[in-house]
């Protein structure tokens, strides 16, 4: 199983031994996705913690009227799940789709408890990458509710060049909290 990349990502914030790489190794399940595969549903039980080995993915929100919102992508050497769901074992409030063919690595809930259990390191892990979560997170709602739309789309192909290259306009737009329409506007005022 390829996991040479989930185990550098996590080396990152914590130093591991030859008996913990090999333990966090057996934890995960290697599965190819093709394109447009939900792999999270909304409303279905919501046992993984994605890791994203190629490819991107989209979480996403509908409500009830039908309109998608874009809550986050996923690329190389990303996390994602419906972390409110993952944490509560409860049923997700996102779903999940690959954008493109998509290599992804798997951790259950359980397996994951149990590496918490066994090796108290991976607290400090999962805190980080938690902690950096919140914070990208707030620092977009407070964007959202601050800045004018271009200047959010500035912020985003600032911070996540490759992504525009890799997502259809609409979703950058739903994500953007904008109509695709707009989106436009403001691209064809950037050339």
């Amino acid at each position: 199983m390829d996991t040479e990349l989930v185990l550098k990502n996590i080396s990152r914030h914590v130093d591991l031994t030859i008996e913990e790489s090999k333990f966090l190794d057996s934890l995960f399940l290697l599965q190819a996705i093709p394109t447009k595969r939900v792999i999270q549903e909304a409303g279905k039980a919501c046992p993984y913690f994605y890791f994203v080995n190629e490819g991107i993915l989209r979480a996403f929100f509908v409500n009830p009227a039908g309109k998608e919102t874009t809550i986050m992508f996923a690329v190389k050497d990303w996390w994602i799940t419906d972390m409110y769901a993952f944490a509560h074992q409860a049923p997700a409030i996102l779903t999940i789709e690959s954008l493109s063919s998509s290599e992804i690595l798997l951790l259950h809930w359980e397996k994951m408890e149990a590496l918490l259990a066994k090796f108290p390191k991976f607290e400090r892990f999962f805190r980080i990458i938690f902690q950096r979560a919140y914070i990208r997170e707030q620092l977009r709602t407070i964007q959202n509710l601050s800045l004018p739309a271009e200047e959010r789309y500035q912020n985003f192909i600032s911070k996540y060049p490759y992504i525009e290259q890799l997502v259809a306009q609409k979703q950058i737009a739903s994500y953007l909290g904008i109509t695709p329409e707009f989106l436009s506007k403001i691209r064809k005022g950037r050339t």
